[in-house]
């Protein structure tokens, strides 16, 4: 890095105040967590946090396991508008956003369909390939495929294999070997059907929140551990953030610019976040987009925020204005 480059006061004050200030503009709030899928204790701490701060800013809610759950709540008219943090299948890939659509029920983050294409790991790296946005080549891998040289033949190792619908880097691995490959492909397998085998680009890891039409300051992470997986995501304390993320200004405007096209070409409103790779020329290759990223103490979306003077009380805030 060539130093830390603190965020300027003109960055802090772009940022507009909230739209609203009485708590009572949301009505009942139903926050749904949990959920079934393997991100769910993810999903159930961030949870608590939230639940907490809707708490201390005196927003009336209650906190809902589950869509099911939700649903009850819902016919009982326990319920305005959702603040939906279930991580994964069954809460980010669409099909909650489906249903609070039929039942006319308003919600945070992104609306069915691109909750549905941005977990989709295939689809929407298709696209950015079509547009010209950099994101790692790959080989896909549908149920019962095991021609794996059709990656190790065509890529240099180490290679990553992910499964394609699911964040959290559950299922990921970085492999040194064919059968590494292999074993790989199995772990990814317990969690998609579909895997995808990729390329490690090297260089550094960044991350670029963005709330409403407003990208907030890259974070840039370093991990001792062979990737940034789960374990450097939510419980190792070595882990470190940086953020600012020591870019040059001009360069960190540039990124946070292809950032959002990333994010508006897969149709993601609301609120997110983009994860990309830079190489050692200074280009991105961008990942994956979040459409319900992580509130726990580990979680790099309030990090941003803080940068700008948004605590983490004001994002849920903000967060949840995205529903109205």
């Amino acid at each position: 890095m060539s130093g830390f480059h603190p965020i300027s006061r003109a960055d802090a004050e772009s940022i507009p105040a909230p739209r609203f200030d009485d708590p009572g503009v949301f009505g009942k709030v139903g926050l749904v967590v949990g959920g079934e899928s393997a991100e769910r204790e993810v999903s159930l701490n961030g949870g608590k946090a939230v639940s907490a701060a809707l708490t201390r800013q005196g927003i009336r809610h209650t906190m809902y396991d589950g869509a099911l759950a939700l649903f009850d709540g819902i016919r009982n008219g326990e319920v305005d508008r959702v603040f939906n943090l279930v991580h994964g299948p069954g809460g980010e890939d669409g099909t909650l956003q489906g249903a609070l659509d039929l039942l006319g029920v308003p919600y945070t983050g992104a609306d069915m369909p691109s909750s549905a294409l941005t977990m989709d790991k295939v689809r929407s790296k298709w696209i950015w390939e079509r547009l010209g946005i950099g994101t790692p080549p790959f080989e896909l891998f549908g149920p019962g495929e095991t021609d794996y040289g059709r990656a190790t033949g065509k890529f240099d190792f180490p290679l990553f294999v992910k499964p394609a619908g699911l964040g959290s880097s559950i299922g990921i691995s970085r492999t040194e070997t064919a059968e590494e490959v292999e074993q790989a492909v199995a772990l990814a397998r317990q969690y998609s059907k579909t895997v995808i085998v990729e390329p490690e680009i090297s260089g550094g890891e960044y991350f670029c929140a963005v709330l409403g039409r407003i990208t907030l300051p890259l974070i840039k992470i370093e991990t001792p551990r062979a990737f940034y997986d789960y374990e450097a995501k939510y419980e190792s304390n070595e882990t470190r953030y940086y953020c600012p993320c020591g870019l040059e200004p001009e360069l960190e405007i540039s990124l946070r610019e292809q950032a959002l096209r990333a994010y508006d070409v897969l149709g993601v409103s609301g609120w997110g976040r983009v994860d990309f790779l830079l190489d050692d020329n200074g280009k991105p290759w961008f990942l994956e987009v979040n459409t319900i990223p992580g509130m726990t103490d580990h979680s790099l979306v309030p990090q941003e925020a803080e940068q700008v003077g948004i605590g983490f009380d004001e994002l849920v805030w903000r967060i949840l204005e995205t529903s109205l």
